[in-house]
C-alpha cells in the first residue's frame, strides 16, 4: 500500500539526488505498469518539469536516434547490452545526454566499463522496489563506483542485520538488507500477517536482499536471500558464482541457481549462453 506520501517523498529526494530540471528531456523506453516506469521516470518528470518522449518499446535504434535530443535515458541492464551491441552508439551521439540510469537488476562491471568506454559517460546504478521506491543511488557529481548501488538517500536509514538472528551487523558484513524511512509503504492490503513479517517491532521493512555496507556508505548486493544455495552446509550466492562465469572467455549470459540433492541438501547448476562466434 503506497500512499501519496510515500511517492512524494521518493520523487523529491531523487529530483535532488540527481539533479532533474526543466531542461531535462527522457527517453522513455520502460513499461509504465512497473515502479521504475512509472514511480521513478515519470513522477520525477511531472515533479521537475522536465519532458518525456515516450517509446512505443525498447527499441535500440529508436533510442540512439533520439539521443542527440535528449539528457536522460533510464534503463535496465539489457537496454545497456543490447545499446552495446549496436554499432551506431558512440561519443558524438551521446554528446547531449546528461545521465544514463540502470536499475531493477544486477548491472555487470564489464558493461559498465565498456559503455563508459564506447560513450564517454559512466551509467549511474541505483536500488530500489516496489514497496520502498527508491533507497540509494550512485552519486551524479561523485564515484559510481562498480558493483555498487551507491548511498542511501537522504531521510532513510539502511542497515545490514543477521538472517537467522535479525541483529544488526557491523559494517562490511554481509546480510540482510533492511531499511526505514517516509519511502517505505504502509503494508500489504489485506495481507495483515505478511505485513507483519515482513517489518520489524522498530519499523525496518526487510528487503529480502543480501548486501553489505563499506565504511563510506556504499552498498553492494549480493543477492536474493531466497536465492541463497546451501550446499554441504556452505553458504553459495549466485551472483557471486555468475560474476565468476562471465569473466571466462566466451560467455554471453550465465544463470546460477540450487537444486535439491540427497547427499549435499543442494548443488550449484549454472546454465550458459555462449558468445556467437
Amino acid at each position: 500500500m503506497l500512499t501519496h506520501g510515500n511517492l512524494l517523498s521518493n520523487a523529491l529526494a531523487l529530483v535532488d539526488c540527481w539533479r532533474i530540471c526543466k531542461s531535462d528531456i527522457l527517453i522513455h523506453a520502460l513499461p509504465i505498469f512497473h515502479t521504475h516506469g512509472l514511480f521513478v521516470a515519470v513522477n520525477i518528470c511531472l515533479l521537475a518539469g522536465a519532458k518525456i518522449l515516450f517509446m512505443p518499446k525498447f527499441d535500440e535504434e529508436a533510442i540512439i536516434k533520439n539521443l542527440s535530443a535528449a539528457t536522460l535515458l533510464m534503463g535496465v541492464p539489457t537496454f545497456y547490452t543490447r545499446l552495446l551491441a549496436h554499432p551506431d552508439l558512440n561519443q558524438r551521439r551521446a554528446a547531449k545526454m546528461r545521465l544514463f540510469i540502470s536499475g531493477s537488476a544486477p548491472l555487470r562491471p564489464e558493461t559498465l566499463s565498456d559503455f563508459a568506454k564506447r560513450t564517454g559517460y559512466t551509467i549511474l546504478e541505483r536500488y530500489g522496489m516496489t514497496e520502498t521506491g527508491m533507497i540509494t543511488s550512485n552519486p551524479v557529481g561523485g564515484e559510481r563506483r562498480a558493483n555498487s548501488v551507491g548511498t542511501k538517500l537522504p531521510d532513510i536509514a539502511v542497515r545490514i542485520t543477521d538472517i537467522d538472528s535479525g541483529a544488526e551487523l557491523p559494517i562490511n558484513s554481509l546480510g540482510m538488507i533492511e531499511v526505514r524511512g517516509p519511502n517505505v509503504c504502509a503494508g500489504y492490503w489485506n495481507k495483515p500477517g505478511k505485513s507483519a513479517s515482513e517489518f520489524g517491532e522498530d519499523g525496518f521493512f526487510v528487503m529480502g536482499d543480501l548486501g553489505e555496507l563499506s565504511e563510506d556508505g556504499y552498498l553492494s548486493i549480493v543477492g536474493r536471500a531466497r536465492d541463497l544455495i546451501i550446499t554441504s552446509g556452505y553458504n553459495v550466492y549466485p551472483e557471486e558464482i555468475e560474476d565468476t562465469v562471465y569473466a571466462l572467455t566466451g560467455v554471453k549470459e550465465a544463470a546460477v541457481f540450487g537444486i535439491l540433492d540427497e547427499e549435499y541438501g543442494e548443488i550449484v547448476v549454472v546454465a550458459l549462453v555462449a558468445e556467437d562466434n
